[in-house]
C-alpha cells in the first residue's frame, strides 16, 4: 500500500477496497486481517487489490521474496535407455496429437507380437 502511496491501515483499505469492488462489500475486520496476514482474499478480490495497487495478484498472495522454486520430481529412467531411446522420445513428444496415438498403437502392436 505504501508503495501505491497509500498508509497502509484497514481503514484506509476498508475504504479503498469497497469503491471499487462491484460484489458485496468487506467488513473493516476482513480488511484488518488481510493487513494483518490472517486471512487470504478470495481470487475475485486479490484481482481488485492487485488493480488498485498496480501489482500481480500472485505478489499478493505469494509475496515477492525470492523463493525456492518448486519443480516436478523426475522419475529415473529404467536401466537401458540411451541416448538413442532418450531422442526418439524427444522426437515423439514434438509430434501432433494423432501422430502421437498412431506410433503408440505402432509400439502397442510390436510389443504384443515380442
Amino acid at each position: 500500500m505504501r508503495a501505491a502511496g497509500y498508509e497502509p491501515r484497514p481503514a484506509v483499505l476498508f475504504r479503498l477496497f469497497n469503491t471499487r469492488y462491484t460484489g458485496r462489500s468487506v467488513t473493516f475486520q476482513s480488511a484488518s486481517r488481510w493487513l494483518g496476514g490472517r486471512s487470504i482474499p478470495e481470487q475475485d478480490k486479490l484481482q481488485v487489490l492487485a488493480d488498485l495497487f498496480g501489482i500481480e495478484p500472485a505478489q499478493l498472495r505469494y509475496g515477492n521474496g525470492n523463493r525456492t522454486r518448486l519443480a516436478e520430481q523426475r522419475m529415473a529412467w529404467a536401466t537401458g535407455v540411451g541416448t538413442r531411446e532418450l531422442e526418439v522420445i524427444e522426437a515423439f513428444l514434438t509430434l501432433p496429437i494423432r501422430q502421437r496415438e498412431l506410433v503408440g498403437e505402432l509400439v502397442q502392436a510390436l510389443a504384443v507380437k515380442a
